[in-house]
């Protein structure tokens, strides 16, 4: 397993990191995912990402008890606050971060996470409040460092301008082969200003490993099928994505890779990317995740893949 820094940090993170956004809130039955947090580490992954909101503290509470007999300095450990935890919790005031960390710490059994991040921008919430909070959170030691997550570029601007407040060391977006939007204005700003992207769905929900066929039902074990997780993959399983996509996997036997790693070290051949989140549901897939990292793309590749796709990247 190869690693990268995060942003401005002295964090290394593993090119491949394991994330519990679907999987490890419900979707998952909790022994196959303690398997997969233990095959994380068999292969090198030290990164591991959460959320709150993942089953309103499911994802958590289930971390927390598959890493407690774990050293504490083994892993780095990133969860996020803005989403609805009740009918009155949710955003990013003061108060809302206070609380959400602590309550997060708790079901995390840590006394600090690695990187707090803002999970979308809180327009309702004064900027200079978020960053002060945040701030404090950092200065109290019960998060190293923050990051954000879908951000607009205008308003990470506004954010670093604010004084005597924690930088950014990462940011979030979604980011694949068949979504491109980061590479307009955040990841050209993140460059410049030393935050590394931390991208999920890499895989775009699966669909770039090409199980998912035109005109056939999605296999009965896949994201598709599941009335718990497939809610977000509707628009990526369009007939014209999937024969988009099944053009890639000629791309992907020329040059002597699976589709995973392929779609992987697409988005690793970016410098500013430090990590590529992945769900796994079972430990081979983390396995078959973690053998991306290392991989480098020729530019014959690159250009196979984008005649590939053609017209369904979303830039």
């Amino acid at each position: 397993m190869n690693f990268r820094k995060l942003g401005s940090s002295d964090i290394e993170v593993s090119e491949i990191s394991l994330g519990s956004w679907l999987t490890y809130s419900g979707g998952v039955e909790a022994e196959r995912a303690r398997a997969c947090v233990d095959a994380a580490f068999e292969v090198g992954i030290n990164f591991i990402d959460t959320a709150n909101v993942y089953g309103r503290g499911a994802s958590e509470t289930l971390l927390g008890e598959a890493l407690a007999g774990r050293e504490r300095s083994s892993y780095v450990l990133a969860t996020k606050v803005y989403f609805p935890m009740s009918d009155s919790d949710r955003g990013l005031s003061a108060a809302q971060i206070h609380k959400q960390i602590d309550a997060s710490l708790k079901r995390l059994r840590t006394d600090h996470v690695d990187l707090y991040q803002c999970h979308r921008y809180d327009a309702e919430t004064p900027l200079e409040e978020t960053m002060a909070a945040l701030t404090e959170v950092v200065q109290a030691g019960k998060a190293r460092h923050i990051g954000f997550s879908e951000w607009p570029a205008e308003k990470i601007d506004e954010s670093l301008a604010i004084p005597d407040t924690v930088r950014w060391v990462s940011s979030q977006p979604q980011y694949s082969m068949l979504w491109r939007a980061p590479e307009a204005e955040v990841i050209p700003l993140c460059e410049r200003e030393g935050i590394s992207q931390i991208v999920w769905s890499p895989l775009g929900q699966g669909v770039l490993t090409g199980k998912y066929r035109p005109g056939e039902q999605p296999p009965a074990d896949s994201r598709a099928a599941s009335k718990s997780m497939s809610g977000f993959i509707d628009r990526l399983i369009q007939p014209q994505v999937l024969e988009a996509v099944q053009r890639l996997v000629p791309v992907a036997e020329e040059a002597g890779l699976t589709m995973v790693q392929l779609a992987l070290a697409w988005v690793l051949r970016q410098p500013n990317v430090a990590s590529a989140i992945v769900g796994a549901s079972r430990p081979e897939q983390v396995h078959a995740n973690a053998s991306a990292s290392g991989i480098v793309l020729s530019q014959d590749t690159l250009d196979a893949i984008d005649e590939a796709l053609g017209d369904v990247v979303v830039r």
